[in-house]
């Protein structure tokens, strides 16, 4: 297998005056979806992240399709995917298989996550007979099979199935001891959650504390769109953004969507800046295979050229 670099590597080659960026991909359900994903693959190839990741169906819903798309990425781009293998409905004989696909295509970093049951996010989550039950198990499979570098997923606010922020923590720095070498973060929009994070990490274990954690954000550019995302999360809109962002949309059949986006680019720019200001150690952008959004408010960070 051939060894390629790992995320933390990556973090750590950008020029002290830049902070690195990466975004998030997701597999495409058709042919027109995959030439938008290609277009916006190609566009984000010239700003040159840190990394980008694809996500992973559940219950393995995308399964063969991401395996195929992240490798063509690896093959055909110059940019450093991370694949995302979650444990929903898998026996340990299909994940040990699905990381071996990742192998055949030169892909040596996995985000490892449980995932969501299929169908309710929110349902009860079920271990498959012959799976695992925890992250922390898929973290410590994924590390005994090859010279694999693991990032696994935080919660800034919480995991909506912890009894409380401190189990949480319990949970996070179990994956990292387990062999994880840094963690990205569900998307947030009170930057003083992310800090929280960080803080109660490091106080439970420094060791642990001192492994990248990286902040996701989403440039919202449709309220509708990102309430269902929220709600399948088990998360919500603060009030005082629910409140802007409805303003923003109007009162029509259809929202503003230019109106929306305005605010979602502010909000986005706004956040990247106070965690910079911070020394978050990157930014993760969820781009629902769209770049134009992404590339706006990397330009308003000083981390892309402006259009001419």
């Amino acid at each position: 297998m051939t060894r390629t670099p790992s995320i933390v590597d990556r973090l750590r080659s950008e020029p002290d005056a830049r902070i690195p960026f990466s975004v998030e991909f997701s597999p495409p359900r058709d042919a027109a979806a995959e030439a938008r994903l290609w277009r916006a693959v190609r566009e984000f190839e010239q700003l040159a992240p840190a990394f980008v990741s694809m996500t992973y169906g559940a219950g393995g819903s995308t399964r063969d399709r991401t395996v195929r798309v992240t490798g063509q990425i690896a093959e055909e781009t110059t940019l450093l995917p991370v694949a995302h293998l979650t444990a929903v409905s898998h026996s340990v004989d299909e994940l040990r298989s699905m990381v071996g696909s990742y192998a055949d295509r030169g892909i040596t970093n996995i985000l490892v996550l449980r995932g969501d049951p299929p169908g309710d996010p929110l349902g009860d989550w079920e271990k498959h007979p012959d799976g695992v039950e925890y992250a922390e198990e898929l973290v410590r499979l994924v590390r005994d099979l090859g010279d694999f570098h693991v990032g696994v997923a935080s919660f800034p606010e919480g995991h909506h199935r912890a009894d409380d922020l401190e189990q949480d923590t319990r949970c996070l720095v179990g994956k990292l001891r387990a062999g994880a070498e840094y963690s990205i973060t569900q998307m947030f929009f009170d930057v003083d959650d992310y800090l929280r994070l960080r803080d109660r990490v490091s106080a439970y274990d420094a060791e642990q504390g001192a492994k990248p954690i990286i902040p996701e954000i989403m440039p919202i550019t449709s309220l509708r769109s990102v309430r269902r995302m929220l709600e399948l999360s088990g998360t919500t809109l603060p009030s005082s953004l629910d409140e802007k962002f409805t303003r923003a949309a109007g009162s029509g059949p259809e929202e503003d969507r230019a109106a929306v986006r305005e605010v979602g680019i502010e909000l986005a720019t706004n956040i990247g800046e106070r965690l910079i200001s911070e020394g978050a150690p990157g930014l993760h952008f969820i781009t629902l295979n769209f770049a134009r959004a992404t590339r706006e408010v990397l330009c308003n960070l000083g981390l892309a050229p402006a259009r001419v």
